[in-house]
C-alpha cells in the first residue's frame, strides 16, 4: 500500500514558531526531506529513527533539481512510507508545495498540507511592522525577485496597487527592484527595509527609504519590505518618527 506525505512549512525561521499540528505530524513520519531554510531546531520533533534528507535550495548555490525531490517523495511513498517535505515558511508561498502537491496527486500519492507562517508575515511582524495597518496600507503584495529573464513583475501596477510590497529572493536584484520601482513613479523617500535570518537571534536589518536602501553587508535569506508601513519598525535602526496608531 502507498504511504502518505505531508507538505509542512516550518515557518519563518525561529522553530518555535511551527505550529503544532506540524510538529506532531514530524513525531509519525519515517522520512523527512527538509530544505535549507528550515532550522534544524525543528527536527527536534522528529523520531530518533526518522530518515533525514538534505534537498537544500538556497539562492546563489547549487540546489537539488526539483524533479529529483518529487521523485524521491513518491517513491518512499510508493514503499508505504509517511514522508514529511519540511520547508521554510509556507509550503505554498514560494515553496513550490502547488507543484509538489501536483506531482503527488498524479502518482496517486495521499497529501496533507499544513501551513506554515510565511517570511513575508512573520518576519515583518517580528520587527514592529504589520504589513497592513489601517489607513496607511490598504493591502499587502507578496512578489519574487528572483526572475528569469523576459518574465519580471509589473511594477507599474503594483506601485499603482499602493499596497506594501513583500519581496522575496530579492537581495541580489535590489539595485534593479529599487530603480525599477522608482522608474514606475514610487518616491524614493518611500520606508523600506532589509530583514535578514528574520525571527532568529541572528536577525537582522537595515530601515532606510527606497532611494537610499542598499544589500551591501546583507548575504540573506532575507526578503524586503516596501511602504508607508515600515515606519513602524520598532528597533534602533528605525530613523522614521512612529506615527499615531
Amino acid at each position: 500500500m502507498s504511504g502518505k506525505v505531508y507538505l509542512i512549512g516550518a515557518g519563518p525561521g525561529d522553530p518555535e514558531l511551527m505550529t503544532l499540528k506540524a510538529a506532531r505530524a514530524l513525531g509519525r513520519v519515517d522520512v523527512i526531506l527538509v530544505d535549507e531554510l528550515v532550522n534544524r531546531g525543528c527536527l527536534a520533533h522528529a523520531r530518533s529513527d526518522a530518515k533525514v534528507i538534505e534537498v537544500g535550495k538556497r539562492g546563489g548555490c547549487t540546489s537539488t533539481p526539483q524533479a529529483f525531490i518529487e521523485k524521491l517523495l513518491v517513491q518512499y511513498a510508493k514503499q508505504g512510507m509517511t514522508v514529511a517535505r519540511l520547508k521554510g515558511g509556507d509550503p505554498f508561498v514560494f515553496g513550490r508545495g502547488g507543484e509538489e502537491l501536483q506531482a503527488l496527486l498524479a502518482a496517486g500519492i495521499e497529501v496533507e498540507v499544513i501551513p506554515g507562517v510565511t517570511a513575508g508575515l512573520g518576519a515583518p511582524a517580528a520587527l514592529g511592522i504589520p504589513v497592513t495597518h489601517r489607513g496607511v496600507a490598504r493591502g499587502v503584495t507578496f512578489v519574487t525577485g528572483h526572475t528569469t529573464e523576459g518574465n519580471v513583475p509589473d511594477w507599474n501596477a503594483l506601485v499603482r496597487s499602493g499596497t506594501t510590497l513583500v519581496v522575496y529572493m530579492g537581495l541580489r536584484n535590489l539595485e534593479e527592484i529599487v530603480s525599477s520601482l522608482q522608474e514606475a513613479g514610487m518616491s524614493p523617500q518611500t520606508p523600506a527595509c532589509i530583514i535578514e535570518n528574520g525571527t532568529l537571534k541572528t536577525q537582522r536589518q537595515r530601515i532606510a527609504t527606497l532611494g537610499t536602501l542598499t544589500a551591501a553587508g546583507f548575504q540573506g535569506p532575507a526578503i524586503i519590505v516596501v511602504g508607508e508601513v515600515v515606519r513602524f519598525a520598532s528597533r534602533k535602526e528605525n530613523s522614521f518618527q512612529r506615527k499615531a496608531a
